[in-house]
C-alpha cells in the first residue's frame, strides 16, 4: 500500500494492476478503495461488453492526458479533483484486451503484477495489452515465485530488475523515476 500510495499521488497516473484470480482482484479494490487520491475500477470479466468497452476508454482517456503532459503542465484551476486522481484498472488476465481480435492495448504507465503469472506467455500478454513503451512494470513476489520470475527471464530475455525489501527504498527509488519521467514528459 506505501508503494501505491507513493505512485498515485501523480495526477492523472494510469496504473494496471494485473491479478490471477477474482478473489485477488477484489482484494485489491477493497484495500484500494481507501486510497483518496486513486480511483480504481475493477475490470471482471462478465461485465456487459458496453461496460467492458467503456471502463477501457476512460482509461485510454486518461493516459491520453498523461501523454499530452498534463499531470504536469496544467495550470487549470477548474479541473475537478476526481480528474486528478490517478487511474487504475484492476483485472485478471481473462478480462485484458485481445490484441488478436483488433482490441486496442491499454498502454498504462505502471504495470503491477499483483500475482506473477506462472506462464511467461501470461506474463508478456499483460505487458503487451497493459504496458506503454515507456512504462514501468512491478513484480509482486514473494518465495517460491522468484524461481518463476527468473524462469521468465531467462526464456523470454528480459531483464528484471530485483527491488530490495526496505519499501522506504523503494519509494525512494520509484520517485526519482517518476520525476525522470515527469521531466521526460515537459523536455519531450
Amino acid at each position: 500500500m506505501d508503494l501505491l500510495g507513493m505512485a498515485g499521488r501523480r495526477p492523472w497516473l494510469p496504473m494496471v494492476v494485473c491479478c490471477s484470480t477474482r478473489d485477488e482482484l477484489d482484494a485489491v479494490c477493497s484495500a484500494v478503495s481507501n486510497i483518496s487520491y486513486i480511483s480504481v475500477t475493477p475490470l471482471y470479466s462478465d461485465l456487459a461488453e458496453a461496460e467492458r468497452a467503456l471502463v477501457l476508454d476512460r482509461f485510454r482517456h486518461t493516459t491520453m492526458k498523461w501523454n499530452q503532459k498534463a499531470a504536469v503542465q496544467s495550470g487549470d484551476e477548474g479541473d475537478e479533483k476526481e480528474d486528478q486522481k490517478s487511474h487504475m484498472i484492476v483485472a485478471t488476465d481473462a478480462c485484458l484486451p485481445l490484441l488478436s481480435s483488433g482490441e486496442s492495448p491499454i498502454s498504462s504507465s505502471v504495470l503491477i503484477n499483483y500475482e506473477l503469472p506462472t506462464k511467461k506467455e501470461t506474463y508478456t500478454r499483460r505487458m503487451a495489452t497493459c504496458l506503454a513503451s515507456d512504462g514501468i512494470v512491478i513484480n509482486m513476489v514473494v518465495g517460491g515465485e522468484v524461481v518463476t520470475l527468473k524462469s521468465i527471464e531467462e526464456s523470454s530475455s528480459l531483464v528484471i530488475a530485483e527491488m530490495p525489501i526496505n519499501v522506504s527504498f523503494c519509494i525512494a527509488s520509484l520517485k526519482a523515476m517518476f520525476s525522470k519521467l515527469a521531466e521526460k514528459l515537459v523536455v519531450g
